[in-house]
């Protein structure tokens, strides 16, 4: 998810180059119809190869149920699926998409991806195909992820942002009463749970970039000003966000740990062992089936993220479905894209597995609304801060992470971590 800015003319003309290549499809209708022209499903067949980043265990399962769904009503469509672990498969999916052999013809693409294959041209365009059903019902923010030069190369699947995640437990029999609203409380509830009961207050995940964000934007920072062409992770706000993660785990208000982040994190929390953590929709599921502390799933509560000196800033996330431009199998990848994203798909993965939709009418429906972790993100997205969605948003994180590790190590002051992630924005990008 998070990988070095490099994109190289040799890898975009190979990508212009393979119109006559593609993926494993046999569709009999392979060309994608005309801006505004209508499909006959029912005389739409080939074959789709889908790589989905979910977690195997918790999300996948679903995932496949919803395509035996797809199929029984369209059997002239198969559907081949493949699991891909998130951590390789953006450079996966570029590399297939790069020489066309064996690519998928349609990827869950992380919303900071979908700009940067767009730019490649590895995307087909899906403004005015069966893909895009229903456009005015998605919610602005996620579609703004799915843009790039003003057309659209991506259809929004789920939206997230991040949230704090705490055990209600933990809280009653330390006497706090409410959610940290602010770092500042953040703290001392953490002292208060280690003068009771000796654990630690949060666990702050240290190996992943995206969990600095919040901090970030909680400070009034932000990691680059696209419209001005400008680095700014490392001004003054930046700093200041550095140096709030490094003195939560200086305090002794969070621990962490530089690698096996999310494995650490999750099992911390739902051992009981640390009362709060950092995360989002996509964790539901684990944190659900995951026993221990929250075996009883009333246990679990879920705020806003405390914010800083500059007010709440939790990041928009999210992932999209986009199909590949080389595909043999448009319109089967298109009608597939159109039931994957439909009300009634998104539905069924929000009560299965708490993941947040990206239709207005999905969270307009009663026995959706109603669901505990929709009624608190609903609001939460609405207010999500975007990211910068250029071709290199996604490339953003490997420098950040790299020196967010080394101040957490102790190897560099947060002074010098953030000089150094803007050293190499600017390098990167050219830009000031």
């Amino acid at each position: 998810m998070r990988r070095g800015i490099a994109a190289s003319a040799l890898v975009a003309a190979l990508a212009v180059s393979m119109a006559a290549c593609g993926s494993s499809g046999d569709s009999s209708n392979n060309s994608a119809p005309a801006a505004g022209a209508s499909v006959d499903p029912a005389k739409v067949s080939g074959t789709v190869t889908w790589w989905d980043t979910s977690d195997a265990k918790a999300e996948a399962p679903t995932y496949q149920k919803v395509i035996e769904g797809f199929q029984a009503k369209y059997p002239n469509v198969k559907v081949k699926y493949v699991n891909v672990p998130f951590a390789d498969a953006q450079n996966k999916i570029k590399n297939a998409f790069s020489t066309g052999t064996d690519a998928p013809d349609v990827i869950r693409s992380e919303v900071a991806w979908t700009p940067e294959l767009a730019s490649l041209h590895y995307l087909a365009p899906l403004d005015g195909t069966i893909a895009l059903d229903k456009a005015d019902d998605f919610l602005p923010n996620p579609v703004a992820a799915t843009k790039y030069e003003g057309k659209t190369y991506a259809v929004p699947q789920v939206t997230d942002t991040m949230a704090l995640f705490y055990n209600k437990k933990m809280f009653a029999d330390a006497g706090i009463t409410k959610p940290p609203a602010t770092v500042e409380e953040l703290k001392a509830a953490a002292a208060q749970i280690k003068a009771k009961s000796g654990k630690t207050g949060l666990y702050l995940r240290g190996d992943d970039a995206y969990w600095t964000l919040s901090f970030l934007y909680g400070e009034g920072g932000d990691l680059v000003d696209a419209n001005a062409k400008t680095v700014t992770i490392d001004n003054a706000a930046g700093v200041k966000a550095f140096k709030t993660m490094k003195d939560l785990v200086d305090s002794g208000a969070a621990k962490t740990s530089v690698t096996d982040g999310w494995a650490n994190m999750m099992s911390s929390f739902q051992s009981g062992d640390t009362a709060m953590m950092i995360n989002g929709p996509w964790a539901l599921a684990t944190v659900n089936k995951g026993g221990d502390a929250f075996a009883d799933k009333a246990n679990l509560g879920i705020a806003v993220v405390p914010a800083g000196s500059g007010g709440q800033g939790a990041p928009q996330g999210g992932h999209s479905y986009a199909v590949y431009a080389g595909s043999k199998s448009i319109s089967a990848s298109e009608l597939f894209v159109q039931y994957m994203a439909s009300a009634e798909t998104q539905a069924t993965l929000t009560k299965e597995l708490g993941v947040l939709p990206t239709r207005k009418s999905v969270f307009a429906q009663p026995d959706v609304a109603s669901i505990e972790s929709v009624k608190f993100f609903k609001d939460a997205i609405d207010k999500a801060h975007q990211r910068p969605w250029i071709p290199e948003g996604g490339t953003l994180f490997a420098p950040l992470v790299t020196e967010y590790t080394a101040m957490l190590s102790g190897k560099e002051t947060p002074e010098q971590a953030a000089k150094n992630t803007g050293d190499a924005y600017r390098k990167n990008l050219g830009w000031k």
